[in-house]
């Protein structure tokens, strides 16, 4: 089995939209994190229909985001993903690229922040020690549009070891389980610059 590419790169505009469905999306991360699975597997995880689900996976195979995997019987034939990560562009000049790429950011953050939500609403039944280690916060820094970009170079640098446990079980320590941890940083714009007061 050939290993499986650490990212794929979005730019086309109709496949940015066509991932910016929260279905979609579920079943891109479901199928790296427990695929490979069939249409079948993929409605009992998400609670979509057979149907439901059989039509997006195919809309995501349209656009190399899955593709089928060896193996399967007559109709039930396992999906895979085709690589860890998505990316897509945080800027282009192409309008039309632009705008599907910020509808597909929002979708994201959306979906992340639903997830967010469930797991703090559910928290206070983990063990103490999940319920201490794990982390809300944020913090106000000012920062160069190039320390920014640094900043997360050295915010993937210091996950990336821990990546491959995602996908070698063998890898990963007693008492290891899935942790989503979130890189978001934006300007703030809510917060005023000191320069503009002077």
């Amino acid at each position: 089995m050939t290993e499986q590419p650490r990212s794929i790169q979005l730019t086309d505009p109709r496949a940015l939209r066509a991932y910016a469905h929260p279905t979609r999306m579920t079943l891109v991360g479901l199928l790296r994190s427990k695929g490979p699975f069939t249409a079948t597997r993929a409605a009992e995880l998400t609670g979509e229909s057979v149907a439901s689900c059989s039509y997006h996976l195919r809309i995501l195979a349209k656009y190399g985001l899955v593709e089928q995997a060896p193996g399967g019987k007559g109709r039930e034939k396992p999906w895979q993903a085709t690589a860890q990560y998505t990316e897509w562009p945080g800027h282009s000049e192409d309008p039309a690229v632009a705008e599907a790429a910020d509808a597909l950011s929002g979708a994201a953050i959306q979906l992340y922040f639903q997830r967010v939500l469930r797991a703090v609403e559910s928290r206070r039944t983990l063990p103490r020690e999940w319920q201490e280690a794990e982390q809300y916060g944020d913090s106000l820094l000012y920062l160069t549009p190039e320390e920014l970009a640094g900043l997360g170079r050295q915010m993937e640098e210091l996950l990336r070891p821990y990546e491959e446990r995602g996908t070698d079980a063998a890898r990963r320590p007693e008492g290891a389980r899935p942790v989503s941890v979130l890189r978001i940083a934006y300007l703030d714009r809510e917060t005023p610059d000191d320069e503009e007061g002077e």
